[in-house]
């Protein structure tokens, strides 16, 4: 049964009034294709826990925004080939919680365990080891997709290779992805080594991703984007690795593999409106680059505050006051990359809009999805309180990285243009050959997609 409701992004901009629907089955789904549990023809979005930052998961009334988040079942796992299958409503959180106690990880993960299974699909998300692994799509070893035209039907690396590579990219517009065949990655122990570096400016950062990150799996830098001067871009740079027994301590080497799920507090309200402003920020700021006196520390640390350290705080969203926030996240090539960063820094510190939320990764090369964020260099992700201005800076940083042949995340996006949009995802027309045949009348769309012109 349908209803009429108010959604949003992890932002909390924009806000839209949507006709949702919620199955607990695969008929449920299978009626709004057909219109049983719907109008015949009706545009429709697929959308998991709401954990994107934009408007991709969005869609004004007028169409059904079908919620995938009762569908989550894991249907089975060969421990042969640590292949599990399980339906896209699941959350990363739930497979954390079943398969690490077993001795399995995701092979990739994003900052975040609370976004569902094929929402990561969607939007081929990358995590700490993207230089070494790319993205989560070199894992997916099949997708099952109920189509525009009622038919469900199966693809992956080598079967029906256009429509997976169309749709683990795709941000939901070629179908609703109903299952996924995801290989995990075996481990020992529930913990990572971790080894962090303070960085005393950005070239300084640069070095030592480039002399440290060959022999770690994942890294993860926290950059000071107020910082300036011969200070800009100071950081703390976070590499890692899982754990062998042989490095845990005595207590832990009890239980190697037990998994305490990171959930001290919850945030019960929003945050006055300026809480977050430059000056309490570049306190904060300030305070978090000392805390590590030492240049070089190693430890252990469990997997959620290496992996997910903000999912400690249950709805840290909140801290951003009732208008929220924008998260801005570019890519950009090797060869452009220190530069182009320097200037992204410099536009963020000249306008006073604070971010104490600024991640700095290395990537690899792009990977197979027609519409994948990563290249090979460097992204930025900035979280922006919503203030006068915002919108001004965010597209300045756009044109930024245009310039420098660069790209923003989709999944984070909140203003992109279409042509700027473009620019920056070339293999476009390509995706578009298969969108017009799967969906030929557009009926998986989304408010994002409407602003991209993004139509077969």
């Amino acid at each position: 049964m349908a209803r009429h409701d108010l959604l949003t992004s992890w932002g909390r901009f924009p806000m839209v009034e949507s006709r949702v629907s919620r199955p607990e089955k695969r008929e449920g789904l299978e009626g709004h294709i057909h219109g049983s549990d719907g109008e015949v023809g009706e545009t429709l979005l697929a959308r998991g826990a709401g954990r994107s930052y934009g408007d991709a998961a969005l869609l004004e009334d007028g169409g059904t925004t079908v919620l995938t988040g009762r569908m989550d079942r894991m249907l089975g796992f060969d421990p042969a080939s640590g292949v599990l299958r399980a339906e896209a409503g699941v959350r990363l959180r739930e497979i954390l919680e079943t398969f690490v106690p077993r001795g399995w990880f995701l092979p990739v993960t994003p900052g975040t365990k609370e976004v569902t299974l094929g929402g990561a699909v969607a939007f081929d998300v990358h995590g700490k080891n993207h230089h070494r692994d790319g993205g989560i799509s070199n894992f997916v070893r099949e997708i099952e997709l109920l189509t525009a035209g009622g038919e469900t039907v199966t693809c992956g690396p080598n079967q029906r290779e256009g429509l997976f590579w169309a749709t683990v990219s795709g941000a939901g517009l070629t179908g609703i992805i109903t299952e996924v065949a995801l290989e995990l990655r075996p481990i020992e122990t529930a913990y990572v080594t971790e080894r962090t570096l303070k960085a005393k400016n950005l070239e300084d950062a640069f070095y030592l991703f480039e002399e440290h990150e060959p022999d770690y799996p994942y890294s993860v830098a926290w950059i000071d984007c107020l910082a300036s001067g011969d200070r800009l871009g100071r950081s703390h740079l976070m590499f890692g690795r899982h754990a062998t027994p042989d490095q845990l301590s005595a207590k832990q080497r009890r239980n190697p593999l037990g998994y305490t799920p990171n959930h001290l507090t919850r945030l019960p309200f929003d945050l006055p409106e300026g809480v977050l402003n430059e000056w309490t920020v570049k306190a904060f700021n300030q305070l978090f680059y000392a805390r590590q006196r030492s240049r070089d520390r190693t430890h252990v640390v469990g997997i959620d505050p290496f992996f997910y350290p903000l999912d400690a705080i249950g709805d840290w969203n909140r801290m951003y006051g009732e208008s929220g926030f924008t998260q801005f996240q570019c890519a950009l090539p090797m060869d452009e990359s220190y530069d182009g960063l320097e200037e992204i820094l410099d536009a963020v510190q000249k306008s006073g809009l604070a971010s104490f939320l600024a991640v700095l990764k290395r990537l690899g090369g792009p990977d197979g999805g027609m519409m994948t964020f990563p290249m090979s260099g460097y992204t930025l992700a900035l979280d922006i309180p919503r203030r006068d201005g915002i919108e001004e800076l965010v597209r300045s940083l756009h044109a930024i990285t245009a310039r420098r042949g660069g790209r923003v995340y989709l999944a984070k996006d909140a203003y992109l243009r279409p042509d700027t949009f473009r620019e920056m995802y070339p293999a476009l027309e390509e995706w578009l050959e298969v969108k017009r045949r799967v969906d030929p009348e557009n009926r998986f769309t989304s408010e994002q997609a409407r602003r991209l012109d993004i139509e077969p």
